[in-house]
């Protein structure tokens, strides 16, 4: 089979996270040629007309999707999907509308509130939700200020979490926040407690959640959020990058709290209808109760990210993991 790698345009400029995805796409290349498959790969650019023209021009089979953002917005990411779509050409991970639904964080936490699956009260978005207050706003904080379509951390520090404040004076925060934030934000009721993620993957009986990770954060002081932000993700020089690690052993007494984890991110990949491979993150609070903080539809697959750790852990091949994604994208 011929596949196309489509990715995000890079270049060496760009910041960490943007430059992520020529790893993964490596990665991904590697595990198709171990698999027998010849493949191509194409930047995915705002374009999409010549795009579309090279993957016919290709004569492809099948686009292996790792598009995050194009023409470095993370609210685009839907678009190449929906032109495969119309393509009647198959690809891998989630559908069009899937993709849609859960990159835009307000529109997820929107589907998960009317279907009872729990996620943090909100309030936003700003611009366009000027007003919206959503879930039980009765006390003041804290609160969490978060990008709308960006994703990887983009934007998140120190200063994201606000300790006191009504909904007057964060539309104001968030206002003024915004363009640093992807150019649209909210505010999510901040959860204090232990943060864990959950990755899932295709299989032909259905998807498979693989072992829950908990991200501890080691040595940190009282007056340092207990957050995963972009340092801790992407500056190799920062404390937070060193002492945030993620861990897959637990004791007896959060059995319970694990397998409540995995029936929700389950519930997440059947509601929004997810394909090939995600990504469910979870905050839990001090007195055990779990809340989804987003739903993640392309999971970073680079060798050193937290889904192949997973895989790892799980004890499945990643070249394993590609097929399995891969034979999921097939009609």
């Amino acid at each position: 089979m011929h596949l196309a790698i489509v990715h995000d345009t890079v270049s060496d400029a760009d910041a960490p996270d943007a430059r992520d995805v020529i790893a993964q796409a490596d990665a991904v290349a590697q595990a198709l040629v171990t698999l027998g498959h010849s493949f191509c790969r194409i930047p995915c650019t705002l374009n999409l007309i010549a795009v579309t023209e090279e993957l016919r021009r290709r004569q492809v089979d099948l686009v292996f999707n790792l598009v995050e953002s194009i023409g470095g917005q993370g609210r685009l990411i839907h678009l190449l999907p929906f032109c495969l779509d119309a393509m009647a050409m198959p690809y891998t991970g989630a559908r069009a509308e899937a993709m849609l639904l859960t990159s835009g964080k307000v529109l997820a936490k929107g589907w998960m509130a009317g279907a009872g699956i729990p996620t943090p009260a909100w309030i936003g978005p700003w611009p366009g939700g000027e007003g919206s207050v959503q879930g039980s706003t009765t006390e003041r904080g804290p609160w969490i200020i978060k990008s709308v379509w960006e994703h990887a951390s983009i934007g998140l520090d120190g200063e994201s979490i606000v300790p006191d404040a009504g909904p007057e004076a964060l539309f104001s925060l968030l206002q003024s926040r915004a363009p640093r934030l992807g150019g649209a934000c909210f505010a999510e009721r901040f959860i204090a407690g232990r943060e864990f993620n959950l990755a899932l993957l295709a299989g032909a009986k259905g998807p498979e959640v693989l072992p829950p990770a908990e991200i501890i954060f080691e040595d940190y002081t009282d007056d340092m959020p207990r957050i995963v932000d972009y340092r801790a993700k992407w500056d190799e020089a920062a404390f937070e990058y060193h002492h945030t690690p993620r861990r897959f052993d637990f004791c007896s007494s959060d059995r319970e709290l694990l397998a409540r984890l995995k029936t929700l991110a389950l519930q997440c990949w059947t509601h929004f209808g997810l394909r090939g491979y995600a990504r469910v993150d979870f905050r839990v609070d001090q007195a055990g109760h779990p809340w989804i903080l987003e739903i993640n539809a392309n999971p970073c697959l680079s060798p050193d990210a937290g889904f192949a750790a997973a895989l790892e852990r799980t004890g499945i091949p990643y070249v394993e993991a590609v097929e399995r994604i891969v034979a999921d994208g097939l009609p």
